[in-house]
C-alpha cells in the first residue's frame, strides 16, 4: 500500500499559501510541493491531497495521512452530502472550494483510498515534516 502524507499553510490567510506531499511507495520516497500566491489554509490542504492522487495515473491502493479533519470529514461524510444538495450545504450556501472538492473526489473515486486523520504537531515525524515542506513552500 502507498502511503501519503499531506499538509497545507498559508500565511494570512487568506495570503500565500504552499502545499506539499511525501509519497511513500516501497523503498521509493517522492516529495512534491508548490505554492500559490492568494489562498487559503483550506484550500492548500485540498491541494495537497489532490496533487498527491494525480502523482499516480493507474489505480493504486492508497492511504493518506492528512491533520486537516476539513479534508477528511470533507472527503469521506460530508461530500455524499453535498453532491445530494446540489454543492449546497445544510445551509444552503454554495459550498466552498467547490472546484477542488470535485477534483478531489474524482481522484478518490478513481483509487482506492483509505484516509487517516493524523494530530498536528503531535510527534508524528512525517507529518512534521510535511508541514515544514509546506511552510517552505509557502514562503518560497
Amino acid at each position: 500500500m502507498i502511503k501519503i502524507y499531506t499538509d497545507g499553510s498559508c500565511i494570512g490567510n487568506p495570503g500565500p499559501g504552499g502545499w506539499a506531499a511525501i509519497i511513500l511507495n516501497g523503498d521509493k520516497q517522492n516529495i512534491i510541493s508548490g505554492k500559490k500566491i492568494n489562498t487559503t489554509n483550506n484550500q492548500m490542504e485540498l491541494m495537497a491531497a489532490i496533487k498527491a492522487l494525480v502523482f499516480f495515473s493507474k489505480k493504486q491502493k492508497i492511504r493518506i495521512y492528512t491533520d486537516s479533519n476539513y479534508v477528511k470529514e470533507g472527503i469521506t461524510n460530508w461530500i455524499k452530502i453535498w453532491e445530494k444538495n446540489n454543492w449546497k450545504t445544510a445551509n444552503k450556501k454554495k459550498v466552498k472550494n467547490v472546484e477542488l472538492w470535485i477534483k478531489l473526489n474524482t481522484l478518490s473515486n478513481f483509487h482506492d483510498i483509505e484516509w487517516q486523520w493524523v494530530k498536528g504537531h503531535s510527534g508524528d515525524p512525517m507529518n512534521n515534516m510535511v508541514d515544514k515542506l509546506a511552510k517552505k513552500a509557502a514562503l518560497i
